[in-house]
């Protein structure tokens, strides 16, 4: 009987270690990654503190995370801003400064973000705009780049050929008129080509691409969960990019004659004629071929107002997106061990400074929306004010996988922040941008504006780019001036503040690290 009972208490002990090795294999598994990744996205959104748009998912994520209401790019356009967040590296170390450089010209053996997650036991995949359109990456993924069926590239890889656009007119309205009578929807904004600015369809989500591909990344969520390991999935949405192509009740979300206008709607005091981008992004669709640089005046209030619904429709578009994204990963029993993190590649001028679209070194350009929810958080809707910078994205979701940070990036992990949002931190941000190319400045030169963000000032310096000669200084005084209407940086009472400012530019990123606590 003894031995009965000493056989009995073995079985029980060996089954509650099965059940204990069980829940700690489960709580320990690597967290997944849902890498949401939005083109021309600011920060304006209900969880940013703006009341007009309508985001109620993205807001959601937010209060299961933490958002960082002082995020910056290093560069305000997409492609050195996408590389240098993908990389961990700084656009000057990547000599990545324009929309046509790939990345690996200059640095060929760099490990990207989804690379390193990759190399590391995961299965990394993407769909829609990660990198930049035409580059994207085939060494950052575990397979090839997932597309809708029909659609073997990026749809904005292809817009700038002429000679699709009658073919493309005659799809469009072929597209519109099958789902009227089919209910068999396509994808309307076919290679999205730059025509008009605004388009409005009564149809539903997955006639425009970006709806289109969600219903795919939501069936390759259903995959990844069984293939026994955990994944790094990058979800790329191409609005609010103009066009603004959005269906019909996005566009009912808002009474156009109630939208706000930009408060600071002219050039700032005292800026030099490089500062402020040329319009020609938005003179590149046929509706708005008429209009100049912004030094020859603001938009009609009309075309301002038909400009910001549209932006805000795009807006609400992609955020029923994220919804069902974030829906997805609930119902699939994966939101409880899946880091989700939401960045827009840089900011987007709405009529501010008299201008629009990006490609400045102003605030409106470069601060940037950067929510983030991990499993383990031990505070939820959380908000932080400290400086954060995208370089910073790479180091902190390999801290919270619990990956070693590689060495030689540019950024730092902000993990300490979702533990303490208000702990001493980062003493400035750095943003570039090199005004070239069909964004040149009105007098032909081209040039390169550096800028520095502290708690207080935003100090810029642009140089000429052939020359490497200093050309105009600017110094905007948020503490006063947030909206940077007026360049104090020629002020002689400043000249201190600029010296010092200056000092700190040339001392780099390393300077304004934080102290250890």
């Amino acid at each position: 009987m003894p031995s009965i009972i000493r056989m009995v208490r073995l079985a029980c002990l060996i089954l509650l270690f099965l059940l204990l090795s069980g829940c700690s294999s489960e709580t320990t598994a690597p967290p997944n990654v849902l890498f949401i990744a939005v083109d021309d996205l600011r920060p304006e959104l209900g969880c940013y503190g703006d009341e007009t748009v309508k985001s109620p998912n993205i807001d959601r994520l937010a209060q299961n995370g933490i958002t960082f209401t002082r995020a910056y790019c290093q560069s305000a356009v997409c492609n050195p801003s996408r590389a240098s967040l993908l990389t961990g590296l700084r656009p000057d170390n990547i000599r990545v400064w324009d929309l046509r450089t790939d990345f690996r010209d200059h640095q060929p053996d760099a490990v990207t973000l989804p690379q390193y997650f990759k190399h590391n036991g995961y299965h990394s995949v993407g769909i829609g705009k990660i990198y930049h359109n035409v580059i994207p990456d085939s060494l950052s993924w575990s397979e090839d780049k997932l597309h809708i069926a029909g659609y073997p590239f990026d749809p904005d890889a292809v817009y700038r050929a002429p000679e699709n656009l009658a073919y493309l007119e005659q799809r469009k309205q072929e597209i519109i008129a099958a789902g009227r009578e089919a209910r068999h929807i396509d994808r309307l904004g076919e290679w999205y080509l730059k025509a008009v600015a605004t388009e409005m369809v009564d149809m539903p989500d997955n006639v425009y691409y970006d709806g289109a591909q969600t219903d795919v990344a939501i069936e390759k969520l259903r995959e990844l969960k069984g293939k026994g390991k955990p994944f790094f999935f990058g979800v790329g949405y191409y609005r609010p990019h103009l066009p603004f192509n959005a269906p019909k009740k996005y566009w009912d979300l808002y009474d156009r004659a109630a939208i706000p206008l930009a408060e600071n709607d002219r050039l700032p005091e005292g800026a030099p004629l490089m500062a402020i981008n040329n319009l020609r992004e938005l003179r590149g669709y046929r509706d708005f071929k008429h209009i100049t640089h912004p030094q020859d005046g603001p938009l009609s209030e009309a075309e301002a107002r038909l400009l910001k619904h549209g932006y805000l429709a795009s807006v609400s578009y992609i955020d029923a997106q994220v919804g069902r994204l974030l829906d997805a990963l609930d119902q699939l029993g994966l939101a409880e061990n899946t880091i989700v993190v939401l960045w827009g590649d840089h900011g987007w001028k709405l009529g501010e400074q008299g201008s629009w679209c990006k490609m400045t070194n102003y605030e409106i350009d470069t601060r940037v929306p950067l929510i983030l929810s991990a499993p383990g958080m031990k505070q939820r809707n959380l908000r932080s004010e400290r400086l954060v910078e995208f370089v910073d994205v790479y180091p902190t979701l390999c801290e919270l996988a619990g990956l070693p940070v590689p060495p030689g990036l540019d950024g730092l992990s902000a993990v300490p922040l979702l533990e303490n949002p208000a702990r001493p931190w980062k003493k400035a941000a750095f943003s570039q941008f090199l005004r070239e190319g069909i964004w040149i400045a009105p007098d032909g030169i081209e040039y390169m504006g550096y800028t520095i963000r502290t708690d207080r000032y935003r100090y810029v310096e642009w140089i000429n780019w052939e020359t490497k000669a200093f050309t105009a200084a600017e110094l905007y005084d948020h503490e006063n001036d947030p909206l940077e209407q007026r360049n104090i940086a020629n002020l002689p009472e400043n000249a201190a503040l600029v010296q010092d400012l200056a000092a700190q530019m040339k001392a780099g990123a390393d300077g304004a690290l934080p102290a250890e606590e």
